[in-house]
């Protein structure tokens, strides 16, 4: 049986794709994203309405990794397998995507206390110089992270004193075989219907009570990794018009970002997403069945 991953930049209808291939196959879907494994904060994480495996499995207060998620989405994927269902790995982080369809080789655990250490440096010297401290320990990681990736640049200074590189993992990170058969769909939009897309939705959040719902999460203990959700600061600090305009420019960075990392992905069938939700769920059902490539309308 072969295991369906689906895809896409935020905004790109992923969730609502993945439903409709619910409906016309015996699945069961499975979430790949960084943030959306933490419960309290779903508006602002846009979880998905339909039941999912891995959404909302830890507290706001837990500093999540992709080595802790992997193991439990491997269990996931395994158990909707053998109950003879096709598991439908949804996600927009390609980290956590890779993670639940393969084995990964991943860099050490940093040294105690050595990210609040390398976030004070970069913190206090600021953001050119410790990217300057990077490319003197790590030229390679350097020129792949930008001097304002202020968590990139934590991160890639943490591996490089710790003996590893955040470039040469990024390059190998497709390198190996999936734990199963499996197809991998790529959600393909145009930037301009898709950058639409995403201010409709961010305001749609703020009226579905995304300030709310971020002043209670506030209220109590919430860790780095879950601050990380994007807009959090915004929507808490920002008056709301402002709130809104600033998370539409970081959303639309941050897709741009997932369009390059998707077409990164070795044999990614890309489909046309900009079509109704069943339409492309007709494809992915029809490629998961073929294992070929699902041909562009008028392609």
């Amino acid at each position: 049986m072969t295991v369906i991953g689906i895809f896409g930049p935020t905004a790109s209808g992923k969730s609502r794709v993945a439903a409709e291939v619910a409906d016309r196959i015996p699945a069961e879907l499975v979430s790949a994203d960084a943030l959306q494994v933490y419960r309290g904060i779903p508006i602002l994480t846009n979880q998905p309405i339909e039941p999912t495996r891995m959404v909302g499995i830890w507290h706001l207060d837990r500093e999540a990794s992709v080595g802790e998620y992997a193991p439990l989405a491997h269990a996931a994927v395994d158990e909707i397998l053998a109950a003879g269902r096709t598991p439908i790995v949804v996600g927009g982080t390609g980290l956590y995507l890779r993670a639940a369809l393969a084995e990964l080789s991943l860099p050490p655990a940093p040294a105690p206390g050595a990210r609040e250490r390398w976030e004070g440096f970069y913190d206090e010297g600021g953001a050119e110089a410790a990217h300057a401290r990077l490319e003197e320990l790590d030229p390679a990681a350097a020129a792949a992270v930008h001097a304002n990736d202020r968590r990139r640049v934590v991160r890639a200074l943490e591996l490089a004193e710790a003996g590893a590189s955040l470039a040469p993992g990024e390059d190998r990170l497709w390198a190996g075989p999936t734990r199963h058969p499996t197809v991998v769909v790529g959600l393909d939009v145009p930037k301009a219907v898709l950058e639409a897309r995403i201010e409709e939705r961010t305001r749609a959040m703020f009226e579905a009570g995304v300030e709310e719902e971020v002043r209670l999460a506030l209220t109590g203990t919430i860790s780095i990794t879950a601050r990380q959700a994007l807009g959090l600061e915004e929507v808490a600090t920002l008056p709301r018009e402002e709130a809104i305009a600033a998370l539409v420019v970081r959303t639309r960075r941050y897709a741009a970002y997932q369009r390059k990392w998707m077409r990164r992905i070795p044999g990614i069938a890309m489909v046309d997403a900009d079509r109704p939700p069943g339409e492309i769920a007709d494809d992915i059902v029809a490629l998961a069945r073929t294992r070929e490539r699902v041909p562009r309308p008028g392609g």
